[in-house]
């Protein structure tokens, strides 16, 4: 982050391909942290009921770590003392309070490939934490949450809390438009070297954390993996619902101004290999969305000018407009590059495309011309139409290894 508070993308280098973690793994794979604030009524029990279901249904080594962020009751005296009896139990204190500062440190400083965290009241069912991290241990996925809202989900809690989480979802989808279903179940996991790309560019460090980072995750083309949970409210919650709303509404806020303005990173974070088939289906799907807008637009002017210019100088100048217009909508549309880094170098490369897609039309009206004369103003649209298919193919290619240059390491788009 700069000093003027604008998302950077520092820190991004390219990920590995995710591997399945071995089956004989000598060190914790998975590192559940319970972050806890004055929890000293439900810390021990949560944490052994916790530590039992991992010790009977988990097949790999784990361990709890109990993050106490400022707590000032006998929470750290008990944090400690479970650190001192259960082998695979630690503890960390921080001197401020924060429920995104406490999972930041404990996951910064695990070593374990899997990193995961679970509320303290266990307020989801535990039979749902192998499926959780199951996809992140194979490799198949980035991260993982626990859903409320997918179908499957057994959810039972009061009105007041179920109309606040879905009208917030609901907003997280109108105005950021994510696709997760669930930002703020507190059941989630990260593959390691994804958290450790992920939270340097995570700002928040109270309960927006969450949503921060699974927009930053999803915007990045990270994969998501969504388990139904089962989920029981707990009716002793000391949440702030108020506090904890205008909070979360100031961070959409900054988050739309960073996604507007072109600032928010996740462009750069890729893996280092190639990019996998469903990226390159998804941008062709939108490479093409953008391609017949921009074919109706040219179409439309070319029939505007073409009685004042003549038939050469009404397709170059259609062309031309609508190439910019096209290398901008493909730029930030099909191939997730914003902001203004790199744009002019873009477009420059988008008119040389423009150029060669000039060459072939051109050539295209030539040939007609010279082999019919008398052509119709409906052929002359004819032969565009195909030679404007055969330059888009061309112009794809183009874009993809040469103009944005997608699969390079070093791209940056902030």
């Amino acid at each position: 982050m700069r000093n003027d508070g604008t998302l950077t993308a520092a820190g991004t280098e390219g990920l590995p391909r995710p591997t399945p973690v071995p089956a004989h793994h000598p060190e914790p794979v998975l590192d559940v942290v319970v972050p806890v604030f004055n929890e000293e009524a439900d810390l021990e029990r949560s944490v052994r009921r916790l530590h039992a279901h991992l010790r009977e249904t988990f097949p790999y080594p784990f361990r709890i770590t109990v993050a106490d962020n400022a707590s000032t009751d006998s929470t750290p005296r008990i944090a400690a003392r479970l650190a001192g009896e259960l082998p695979e139990a630690e503890w960390i204190r921080l001197a401020e309070k924060g429920r995104g500062r406490a999972l930041r440190a404990a996951w910064s400083q695990s070593r374990a490939p899997v990193l995961a965290y679970v509320d303290v009241d266990l307020s989801t069912e535990l039979a749902a934490l192998l499926p959780l991290v199951a996809p992140l241990i194979s490799g198949h996925s980035d991260l993982a949450i626990g859903t409320r809202l997918a179908h499957g989900s057994r959810v039972v809690r009061g009105p007041k809390r179920e109309i606040i989480s879905r009208c917030y979802n609901v907003l997280l989808r109108s105005t950021l438009a994510v696709g997760f279903s669930d930002a703020q179940c507190g059941f989630k996991a990260v593959r390691r070297e994804v958290a450790e790309q992920l939270l340097p560019l995570v700002q928040d460090s109270g309960w927006f954390f969450d949503t921060e980072l699974l927009v930053i995750a999803e915007r990045a083309g990270l994969r998501i993996h969504e388990v139904p949970v089962d989920w029981v409210d707990d009716p002793d919650s000391r949440v702030d619902l108020l506090a904890t709303a205008l909070a979360d509404l100031r961070g959409i806020a900054r988050i739309g101004r960073a996604l507007a303005r072109g600032t928010l990173p996740p462009a750069t974070l890729h893996r280092d290999a190639d990019e996998p088939t469903r990226g390159l289906v998804t941008q062709l799907a939108r490479f093409a969305a953008v391609g017949a807008v921009s074919t109706l637009g040219y179409l439309l002017l070319y029939a505007v000018l073409r009685p004042a210019a003549g038939p050469q100088a009404a397709n170059a100048l259609a062309l031309l407009a609508c190439a910019v217009a096209n290398t901008a909508a493909n730029r930030r549309l099909t191939f997730g590059l914003r902001g203004r880094s790199g744009a002019l170098r873009h477009q420059a490369r988008g008119l040389v495309t423009f150029l060669i897609g000039l060459a072939l039309t051109s050539g295209s009206l030539a040939a007609l011309h010279h082999t019919a004369p008398t052509a119709t103003h409906r052929t002359e649209l004819a032969v565009l139409v195909a030679a404007n298919l055969a330059a888009t193919l061309l112009r794809f290619l183009l874009l993809r290894a040469w103009v944005f240059g997608t699969r390079s390491p070093g791209r940056s788009a902030s």
